[in-house]
């Protein structure tokens, strides 16, 4: 027994004596801390989760305000305030470098952050209310130098977006010609993006514009644009023709034993055809539109009732659009006929002029604009050439003047004879 207290005592003591080692001190620290890393530590690891999710919410807020000011910049470009964008790409680029590739340009831009109301509020789906502002803006942000358009398949030949703008608007002017064929213009602005910018160019609807109103459309309001203005502005159309058709029921004689007397059913058509530079054509005949219409397209035309002449366009103070002609018969040389009669001595009968005066008011009938011509003045100048007396007479607008309807007719824009 004494023996063996003996040894637990060598050995308590050579414990104590390898505790004051240095070399087993750092070991046993080496181990703590080695145990410590194993361990989960639920607090570290919270802490660590937390900065990371703060990083990550201070990198989104830093890229959403630089988004934010870069398309205000391109906001800004589009208005032509150039100094104002470089301003607001410069600090957008300060707070993302490479904002401009992490714009997603596939969804649709959204409305707060450009200042502008590009997308209309709709529980089924949301409609674009600034179309052409919108194709602008998606131009400008894809391409430091967008093209007006991009084939689709791969082409050998020369694909129409090679060509400058210019060549490509001068184009777009012979699709207008001078007949003002704006709705080629609307069918064209269908077949891209970049045509439809094209089309909605204030260049081309200014032109129609003042080859309809010429002077008196020096001023856009209150209109936003030529284009509205053209629409709008009530006046005649060109790419057709109005027709008015007139029947009546005529007593004829009576029969020779005297039971009866016919009645004859009267019916003739009166057309009118204006043409954008001013001149207009109107035929009273009781041929029907399909023989008649055909031989309308052309102003050189050549028929014996035929009426030519110029008419304008009015404005009322009471918003009503008037239309004022004066038409008269062709006048054509008559040599011939003098020298067919130079020998005979008797006198010849008085030349006379006649020269006809319409007034109609514009309206709109059914789902077409400017499509009825209501009757409100007619009247005949009669000039005596030989003794320059003048006779006017004024006819009365009852029944037998029923109101003109247009009728469109695409063989008169057909062809292109002249550019806008």
């Amino acid at each position: 027994m004494a023996e063996e207290e003996a040894d637990i005592g060598c050995t308590v003591e050579d414990e104590d004596e390898g505790s004051n080692d240095p070399n087993l001190q750092e070991l046993n620290a080496f181990r703590v801390q080695w145990m410590s890393e194993i361990k989960p530590n639920s607090a570290a690891s919270d802490r660590l989760l937390r900065v990371k999710g703060r990083k990550r919410s201070q990198e989104k807020a830093l890229e959403e305000k630089a988004t934010e000011l870069f398309l205000r910049a391109v906001q800004e470009e589009q208005n032509g305030a150039v100094y104002e964008a470089i301003k607001f790409y410069r600090m957008a680029m300060q707070l993302v470098p490479d904002i401009e590739f992490k714009i997603n340009y596939s969804r649709p831009l959204d409305a707060d952050l450009v200042g502008g109301n590009y997308m209309e509020d709709s529980d089924v789906e949301g409609e674009i209310e600034d179309l052409l502002a919108y194709f602008e803006q998606q131009f400008t942000l894809e391409s430091s130098f967008p093209k007006i358009c991009t084939p689709e398949l791969e082409m050998t030949q020369m694909h129409i977006s090679a060509l400058p703008r210019e060549i490509l608007m001068y184009i777009f002017r012979w699709v207008v010609s001078s007949d003002l064929d704006m709705r080629a213009l609307e069918q064209l602005s269908l077949v891209c993006r970049g045509f439809y910018i094209c089309t909605r160019g204030p260049e081309l609807w200014r032109s129609a514009c003042l080859r309809v109103w010429g002077r008196n459309c020096t001023k856009l309001v209150p209109f936003n644009s030529w284009r509205e203005m053209f629409l709008q502005r009530p006046h005649v159309r060109f790419d057709g023709v109005y027709i008015s058709k007139t029947s009546y029921i005529r007593q004829g004689e009576e029969s020779l034993d005297g039971f009866y007397r016919a009645l004859h059913h009267v019916e003739y058509y009166r057309y009118l055809r204006f043409f954008p530079d001013g001149k207009v054509m109107m035929l009273t005949t009781p041929e029907v539109p399909l023989s008649i219409i055909p031989r309308l397209r052309t102003r050189n035309t050549r028929m014996d009732s035929l009426l030519v002449g110029h008419f304008r366009l009015s404005q009322e103070a009471d918003n009503q659009t008037k239309v004022f002609a004066v038409v008269c018969k062709k006048k054509e040389e008559k040599g011939s006929e003098f020298q067919k009669n130079r020998f005979c001595r008797r006198n010849p009968a008085p030349e006379t002029e006649h020269i006809f005066h319409v007034g109609l008011h514009l309206s709109s009938g059914g789902r077409q604009s400017f499509s009825k011509l209501v009757w409100i003045h007619h009247s005949c100048h009669i000039t005596y050439k030989l003794t320059g007396e003048a006779v006017v007479t004024a006819f009365d607008l009852d029944t037998m003047y029923s109101p003109f309807s247009f009728a469109r007719v695409k063989s008169y824009t057909a062809f292109s004879e002249q550019p806008l």
